[in-house]
């Protein structure tokens, strides 16, 4: 029987002929895999909300309607299943942080985005949320620090820019970005804990004041020019 790699004439196709097939082969069967790993990240979150934080790898792969040794192909155990689990969730939250900083053009509203949008992830899946508070596992705690630092850079980045754009020292952008990240993800954890006890746009509302007056403090305290602080002046009670 001909191959499928042998032209019209029997003869064998040119080395890079054979490359570029087998490179295509690679390419969907990778695209195919990382389409069933989503799948199975997706069964396993769902399994989480309807099992409680015990769910054990039967109940996933039931839920994935798949074997247990299916799940075992894409996922080494359970602490592997859901350090990946951490990783999707940590990506979600970069996300929706990520946009709302870089729409911001006004200080803030820097600070009130970057808030809400993090407690909007709290809100849409709160069970999933506090599972990952309160995991264990060193390497979801590992994902959690590390998306915190990226959104912090993030934050410093912004705030660093408008610090000197006011003509200000922007030293403190760093610090600032990483206790806004610190302080909102206590009151998240807490919000969370609590059955979100408050209003997310309230709760918005009362960090966003909190925070911000410390912030207003350092531009009153630099005598800024009015034309540098009208701006702020127009969203300011």
């Amino acid at each position: 029987m001909q191959s499928p790699l042998t032209d019209v004439n029997g003869s064998d196709p040119p080395d890079g002929a054979r490359s570029t097939a087998a490179d295509g082969r690679r390419e969907r069967w990778a695209g195919h895999r990382e389409q069933r790993r989503q799948h199975l990240l997706g069964a396993a979150v769902q399994a989480l909300l309807r099992h409680g934080p015990e769910v054990d790898m039967d109940e996933v792969a039931a839920t994935a309607g798949v074997s247990k040794p299916v799940l075992y192909r894409y996922f080494a155990d359970k602490s592997d299943l859901w350090l990946a689990v951490s990783e999707l969730v940590a990506a979600r939250v970069v996300d929706a942080i990520a946009p709302a900083i870089e729409r911001v053009r006004e200080e803030r509203g820097l600070v009130e985005a970057t808030i809400d949008a993090y407690l909007g992830v709290i809100e849409s899946e709160p069970a999933l949320y506090r599972f990952l508070m309160q995991s264990g596992h060193a390497g979801i705690h590992q994902v959690i620090a590390g998306t915190g630092r990226q959104v912090a850079a993030g934050l410093a980045r912004v705030i660093g820019d408008r610090l000197r754009a006011l003509g200000l020292d922007a030293g403190p952008a760093e610090p600032w970005a990483y206790g806004l990240v610190g302080f909102v993800q206590a009151v998240g954890d807490w919000w969370t804990e609590h059955g979100q006890p408050i209003r997310r746009a309230a709760l918005t509302e009362y960090l966003t004041t909190l925070l911000w007056s410390g912030i207003e403090g350092v531009r009153r305290s630099a005598d800024l020019p009015r034309e540098l602080t009208r701006a702020h002046e127009r969203i300011t009670p």
